[in-house]
């Protein structure tokens, strides 16, 4: 099942971002469920998370998400995970 997770970054936390950003790109290759995944852009500043999960259930996107280091870091506002259909690509 395919899962759109869409975080948005609480305001003012770059350095947030910037700091755990190693540790969250080595949590997506250690896991294997990331499809595709890329930061959400406001011009060139990053300013939150677009992840496409492959995953058995809803509850492993949301395990997935609870334990992202970005998550754990404190960076997020807000995520909503959504259950995605791929249609092109």
């Amino acid at each position: 099942m395919l899962i759109a997770l869409i975080a948005r970054d609480k305001a003012g936390a770059l350095q947030t971002r910037l700091d755990n950003r190693a540790a969250h790109l080595a949590y997506i290759d250690d896991t294997g469920v990331v499809a595709q995944a890329g930061p959400l852009l406001d011009g060139d500043a990053m300013i939150g998370s677009l992840v496409i999960l492959d995953v058995d259930d809803l509850a492993a996107a949301e395990a997935w998400a609870a334990n992202d280091p970005y998550a754990l870091a404190g960076l997020f506002d807000s995520v909503e995970l959504i259950p995605w259909k791929r249609v092109i690509g």
